[in-house]
């Protein structure tokens, strides 16, 4: 299941303003107003804005039931052609269940694995 996307923008305030207006009636609100902007819906943040060259990198994230799951994900990248990026860890900022891990493809996208679940 896909779990969220990232873009990137060089009009950060330019894009945030589009997206909430077209996004609003949905149902989407910005609900982290950091260095890289997240909006949400439903309880969940599953569209993100952050700065860079709106051309590359695109970031993908699926999710993980357990985390267990995301560990598997993570140690399985770098025997199918791609290889890891960041070891799975909690990223707290983001809220306190969040536990991810990072991969590239062979094309050099960034790949997310990531569970929003308690451990255990």
């Amino acid at each position: 299941m896909l779990d969220h996307l990232e873009i990137r923008t060089r009009r950060m305030d330019d894009c945030v303003a589009f997206y909430r207006t077209v996004l609003g009636p949905l149902g989407y609100e910005l609900a982290v107003d950091g260095q890289a902007k997240g909006f949400g819906h439903e309880g969940r943040l599953d569209f993100w804005i952050v700065d860079g060259d709106p051309s590359i990198d695109v970031h993908y994230a699926f999710g993980a039931p357990t985390r267990a799951l995301v560990q598997d994900a993570y140690l399985r990248a770098s025997g199918s052609a791609g290889q890891r990026d960041r070891a799975p860890a909690l990223a707290p900022h983001i809220h306190p269940n969040y536990y991810a891990g990072y991969a590239r493809d062979p094309d050099g996208r960034l790949v997310e694995f990531v569970c929003h679940s308690a451990e255990g």
